[in-house]
């Protein structure tokens, strides 16, 4: 399994970033902008807390298995594997979402005079915070559950050499 790439989060944050502002400018000039909904950080945010919560579980487990308790649950290879993956989706998903929520932000930023829009910018700054939130979840999660090297691998080289 590929490790998140940063580079590639914040590639897919500032491409929708540039596109939803420019899609904000776009729909106001046509009609009337499309509100940023109250209940897109409150999602975000209980998603990174459920990434946090399984990432915490899986170290503390992995935790006492190396300390070899008696009480120790094993983690499942599979489970970790399918976690990882739900973390990099999320990661991916949320930088996309923070990107539009950020360019739509970004867009009303220029009429905080009024107050439905602050309110929007607001909801929209709280939904980038949320997305950085999972992200740094996700990554942590992924952080978690990565294998330690295999010490073989590189001694393998050299006996071979020898």
């Amino acid at each position: 399994m590929r490790e998140l790439r940063i580079r590639m989060l914040v590639g897919v944050f500032v491409v929708a970033g540039v596109l939803s502002w420019a899609g904000a400018r776009l729909w106001n000039s046509v009609g009337t902008l499309p509100s940023v909904p109250l209940a897109a950080p409150i999602v975000l945010a209980v998603i990174a807390v459920v990434l946090l919560a399984t990432a915490l579980s899986i170290r503390a487990r992995l935790k006492a298995q190396r300390e070899r308790r008696p009480e120790a649950k094993g983690v499942d290879p599979l489970m970790a594997a399918r976690a990882v993956v739900f973390g990099q989706a999320s990661a991916l998903v949320a930088a996309l979402v923070s990107g539009m929520y950020g360019g739509a932000g970004a867009f009303l930023l220029e009429s905080l005079d009024i107050p439905a829009r602050r309110d929007q910018a607001v909801y929209a700054g709280f939904s980038v915070l949320a997305g950085f939130g999972v992200i740094a979840a996700a990554i942590f999660l992924e952080h978690v559950c990565k294998l330690p090297e295999d010490d073989d691998d590189s001694n393998s080289g050299a006996a071979s050499a020898a």
